[in-house]
């Protein structure tokens, strides 16, 4: 297993800092990390807004085929398809990518959004294009 807290800090000063995302579990064949709904993270409605979701997924399957790629290589989305199924509201939401296919040129991670009674809020599917070292 791979240190958590490393990898959280891996994105100090991005993105995945300001949406206050914490790695939990990190490993090459799954990785998961928390997010707590926050005011600033909500709809006018009240839900966890749905293009943080998005980011949150991005992350976490971006993150996961990082730590499969030989040294010096890197990635970049190629796609992104986010079905939702309930609104967060409150408490923590984790996210779990898991790998679908992982190829030379290309990954395809699966993550699940769940809320803390572990009900599935949304599930995306992204493939990852794998960049060579130059």
């Amino acid at each position: 297993m791979i240190d958590p807290a490393a990898v959280t800090a891996r994105h100090e000063g991005c993105l995945p800092e300001v949406l206050g995302i914490r790695f939990v579990e990190v490993t090459p064949d799954r990785v998961a990390a928390e997010l707590e709904i926050r005011d600033d993270l909500r709809t006018i409605g009240g839900a966890l807004h749905g293009g943080a979701i998005m980011a949150f997924a991005d992350t976490v399957g971006a993150t996961a085929t990082s730590l499969n790629l030989a040294p010096g290589a890197t990635t970049t989305t190629l796609e992104s398809k986010t079905n939702f199924f309930a609104a967060g509201r409150a408490g923590v939401v984790r996210a779990e990518a898991t790998p679908l296919h992982r190829g030379r040129r290309t990954h395809v991670w699966q993550t699940r959004i769940t809320d803390g009674e572990g009900r599935l809020l949304a599930l995306t599917i992204q493939t990852q294009m794998v960049l060579p070292s130059p």
